[in-house]
């Protein structure tokens, strides 16, 4: 049967603006006409929600647990709730995802306080974490009850496992949980060269935010539970939170077409590599100056603004602080070295101007 459908795009216009700019894997397409057809029972009672769950401890331990949701801030919405008391509150970057770009949401859905520290390259240590852990028992004030990190961070660095060992036995030791938001878990693991257990279920993460969307999924993530003692009554918090989908296994299918194989990985590798040749790029420039170590998939840089808005009027990107003249340049799992070439070309053309 042929679709009225129409495309309303150029299908060969990639840009630098974000990783959720990107389309879908071909390997992920293939699994959800592969899911399709027939019924399955809704609401996670599906073979490949079953199925999801071997595959997620495979990779973060025997008692870690798999509860899909349709995006990044409602994974992050959802855990959060499961870690906190009504008079909770979390610490976190202040550039971190969750006080910086998920509306509220966060305080407002889930009625916690964020408690945010200042860092030089977002990335909490244990002695930022005392900055705001403390007053526990200060009725005035919202008790600390989680430490939530952000793997890699918003300002694409990498924890190391030893980094994130450190903060998770010091948040243990204040009787704090530890949330990892893993939007682009798999750019740090794939940065590490190490499996993404090393860095959270071996050093002590209790709940981490598994982010599929931006590696080459249509739509969906997963809270993974690993440490079950951690959390409390979670598929009512999700359910609660609205991220309970009724046709769960077009959800669960596209993470079994990630992990279970190699393809969360592939689509990483990629994209870090095309980060690392838009920075080697953009070094041999003059004009334009990197911010911060270039370790997953983003390149962040300051030029003239000028020059930045013109860029604009070519490829599609965006301001990290206007003010100061600072960009943000994502590179996705398909992205083509011709677009990098492309763009670097572009940048030299403007700043000659």
């Amino acid at each position: 049967m042929k679709t009225d459908a129409r495309r309303h795009h150029d299908p060969a216009v990639r840009g630098f603006a974000s990783d959720n700019y990107a389309g879908v894997h071909p390997e992920i397409l293939e699994a959800l006409a592969l899911a399709n057809g027939g019924h399955q029972v809704a609401y996670g009672e599906d073979e490949y929600t079953e199925n999801l769950q071997k595959i997620i401890r495979s990779h973060f331990g025997p008692y870690a647990e798999a509860f899909p949701v349709f995006n990044g801030t409602g994974a992050n919405v959802t855990a959060l709730q499961a870690l906190t008391d009504r008079w909770g509150a979390v610490i976190c970057a202040e550039t971190a995802h969750i006080n910086v770009d998920e509306g509220g949401a966060p305080e407002r859905m889930a009625g916690l306080k964020l408690l945010t520290v200042a860092t030089p390259d977002g990335k909490l240590t244990p002695e930022l974490i005392d900055r705001q852990a403390w007053g526990w028992e200060d009725e005035h004030r919202a008790m600390p009850q989680v430490v939530s990190i952000t793997q890699n961070t918003e300002l694409g660095t990498v924890y190391t496992p030893d980094e994130i060992r450190a903060i998770c036995e010091h948040a243990h030791s204040h009787g704090m949980k530890v949330h990892l938001d893993g939007a682009r878990i798999a750019n740090a693991a794939a940065s590490l060269d190490v499996p993404m257990r090393t860095f959270t279920n071996t050093v002590g993460v209790d709940v981490l935010s598994y982010g599929g969307t931006k590696n080459g999924m249509m739509f969906g993530e997963a809270v993974v539970v690993v440490n079950p003692d951690a959390v409390r009554q979670m598929k009512h918090i999700r359910k609660m939170s609205m991220q309970l989908a009724s046709k769960m296994r077009f959800v669960s299918v596209q993470l079994e077409a990630l992990l279970a194989k190699d393809l969360w990985l592939r689509n990483a590798q990629h994209s870090n590599a095309m980060a690392q040749r838009l920075a080697a790029g953009v070094r041999e420039t003059d004009g334009v100056e990197i911010l911060y170590p270039v370790q997953a998939n983003a390149v962040f840089a300051k030029l003239p603004q000028e020059v930045t808005r013109r860029l604009q009027q070519r490829y599609r990107f965006y301001f990290w602080d206007e003010a100061a003249g600072h960009v943000r340049w994502m590179c996705g799992f398909d992205t083509q070295e011709e677009d990098v070439d492309g763009f670097l070309q572009a940048l030299k053309e403007e700043l000659s101007r």
